[in-house]
C-alpha cells in the first residue's frame, strides 16, 4: 500500500517536530500577512461556501473559534446564521481543565465575555452545550483533512473523547494548503475542508488506514 501520507521512515521524531514546527509558523505569518482587502474578499467566498454546506448538513448546534492571529473571522457569519433560525445555538470551545478535553460555552451576540490565557474572548457564563457539528480553524491542512492547530493537541484529545463525536469542518484560507502536514497517530482528520474555493467532504477512512501504517511503519 502507498499513500501520499506516509512519512519517509528515515525521519526521526524530531525532523518530522521541526518540520511541522515550520511549516505552522510559514502559514501562520502568510495569514497574518494578508491585505485587509484581499481578506475580506476571501472570507465572503468563504462564507458562502460555509452557506451552503450547512443547509446540507442542517446542524443545529454549532461550536466556532473567535479568530486569533489572522484566522478566518467567522463571527460576523456566526451573527447572521443564529438570526435565520431561533432555534438555533452557538458555542465557543474552552480548556476548562488543562491536558484534558475542552467544553464547550455557549455564545449569543451581545452576551458577556471573559478572556482565556491567551487573551482570546471566551463566554462568560457557564451554559454548557454540546455540538453537531465543530468550525475548526487550520493553520496548515493536507488534501487528507489532517491539520495543524498550535501544538497543543486541544482539538485532538477533545474529538478522540467526545461521544457521539460531533461532525468536523475545517475553515481555512487556500494559503494553508501543504502537500502534507505529517500526521501523527493522535491527529484527528476533519470530514470537510472548506476554504475560498470551495468545500470538500475527506474520506476518514483512508487517511486513518494510511496513519495506521505509518505507525506500523515507524
Amino acid at each position: 500500500m502507498t499513500s501520499s501520507l506516509l512519512v519517509p521512515h528515515a525521519q526521526s521524531e524530531a525532523e518530522i517536530a521541526a518540520l511541522r514546527k515550520n511549516l505552522r509558523s510559514a502559514r501562520i505569518a502568510a495569514r497574518e500577512a494578508l491585505p485587509e482587502h484581499d481578506r475580506r474578499r476571501l472570507t465572503a467566498r468563504i462564507e458562502s461556501h460555509l452557506d451552503a454546506l450547512l443547509a446540507r448538513l442542517a446542524p443545529t448546534r454549532l461550536a466556532f473559534c473567535w479568530p486569533w492571529r489572522g484566522e478566518v473571522d467567522l463571527v460576523p457569519w456566526m451573527n447572521r446564521w443564529l438570526a435565520a433560525d431561533p432555534a438555533r445555538q452557538a458555542a465557543l470551545p474552552v480548556v476548562l481543565t488543562p491536558a484534558r478535553p475542552m467544553g464547550f460555552l455557549r455564545w449569543h451576540p451581545g452576551a458577556p465575555m471573559a478572556k482565556d490565557h491567551h487573551g482570546i474572548p471566551i463566554p462568560g457564563g457557564d451554559e454548557r452545550i454540546e455540538p453537531e457539528l465543530l468550525l475548526v480553524p487550520l493553520n496548515a491542512f493536507d488534501a487528507a483533512g489532517y491539520r495543524l492547530g498550535y501544538g497543543g493537541g486541544y482539538f485532538d484529545r477533545t474529538l478522540a473523547a467526545v461521544d457521539p463525536k460531533p461532525k468536523t469542518v475545517g475553515v481555512a484560507f487556500e494559503l494553508a494548503r501543504a502537500d502534507t502536514t505529517w500526521p501523527q497517530a493522535h491527529d484527528q482528520p476533519m470530514d470537510w475542508i472548506v476554504t475560498e474555493t470551495g468545500s470538500r467532504q475527506t474520506d476518514t477512512r483512508d487517511t486513518r488506514a494510511a496513519t495506521r501504517e505509518n505507525r506500523m511503519r515507524g
